[in-house]
């Protein structure tokens, strides 16, 4: 099963989702600091859009791998903390190009 395509989706929105969540988290540090709302009002509803996309890419490549229901709710869970998307993601990917060398690796 060629799960390449799935992880380059999910990879590619885990990225945006982590940079536009640093974004957030310094735009609500703002907001409470110097009253400027500018970035949380911008930034915020990008987010949350992308967040639930990120949620049914994630959970559509946790379907095609096979993954346990533990693993699948810390990935989906990732989205929600600065800097942990990315460290998922690099989880992610390699857990992902083992499976899939593994199982490619016997076939002629």
């Amino acid at each position: 099963m060629n799960l390449n395509p799935a992880l380059t989706r999910y990879r590619v929105v885990a990225w945006i989702v982590g940079v536009l969540l640093i974004v957030l988290t310094v735009g609500t540090v703002l907001k409470y600091t110097t009253d400027d709302e500018t970035i949380v009002a911008l930034v915020g509803p990008a987010h949350g859009f992308l967040y639930m996309l990120y949620l049914v890419l994630a959970a559509d490549l946790a379907r095609r791998a096979r993954w346990r229901l533990p693993f699948t709710v810390l990935v989906l869970l990732a989205g929600t903390v600065p800097f942990l998307s990315f460290f998922a993601e690099r989880v992610v990917t390699r857990r992902v190009r083992s499976a899939f060398s593994l199982a490619t690796s016997g076939t002629p």
